[in-house]
């Protein structure tokens, strides 16, 4: 299946030509002209990578990011700044984007670089806990060379799951009723795992099989 691309930039020549860039090496594009609008898109769909410009009018690229990772939300995101000096690098992966690209730059190097950022998300995703197991958009629990069963969750449960395992380790604010009740499906199949508050931030899954002990 073809990957869809979110291209957020103020820039309308830009942004049509790196549209027409990824569509012609096969990748499907949406595209918006606002981290505002940008945001009503993935509040809808998602997407497997972003391309996100840093200086725009309205909201800009950083604080568009920062709340996209609040949120939990783990898409790989390729910033784009006209802005020099390792600072600005810096301060783009600090706030969580996973690659960043100066301008001017060729297309073909744009292409390279988010082939190489999906293609570590997928690696990332795939590394679940062990027992657990996530395909065709369903949690399983494997344990003891027995067939799979399905986890069955709620919406919001699965939907919690998915963002505190992509990657494991990612801290996702959600509602504390959520929370404890995944916690508490989770207990009573894989012990070793178990969701924690982290203050102020929301929650984590930790594997405390994988935790060495003092």
């Amino acid at each position: 299946m073809n990957k869809t691309i979110l291209i957020v930039d103020d820039d309308d020549i830009l942004r049509k030509a790196l549209g027409t860039g990824l569509r012609s090496e096969d990748f499907n594009v949406i595209s918006s002209n606002s981290a505002e609008n940008a945001s009503d898109i993935l509040n809808r769909m998602s997407v497997d990578a972003i391309v996100l410009d840093r200086m725009m009018t309205g909201m800009d690229g950083l604080t568009f990011l920062r709340t996209l990772r609040g949120a939990g939300n783990a898409t790989p995101v390729l910033m784009l700044t006209a802005l020099s000096g390792s600072e600005n690098a810096i301060a783009g992966l600090t706030d969580g984007a996973n690659d960043y690209l100066a301008k001017p730059f060729q297309v073909r190097e744009l292409i390279l670089r988010l082939n190489n950022i999906i293609r570590k998300n997928a690696t990332a995703l795939n590394k679940m806990p062990l027992g657990l197991i996530f395909t065709d958009n369903e949690f399983f629990i494997s344990t003891d060379h027995k067939t799979p069963q399905i986890l069955a969750l709620s919406g919001e449960e699965k939907k919690l799951l998915q963002h505190l395992t992509s990657p494991l380790g990612n801290i996702v604010p959600a509602a504390p009723m959520v929370a404890k009740r995944l916690r508490n499906k989770l207990n009573l199949v894989l012990s070793h795992l178990d969701i924690i508050t982290i203050r102020g931030r929301g929650y984590k899954l930790i594997d405390k099989s994988a935790t060495p002990t003092t």
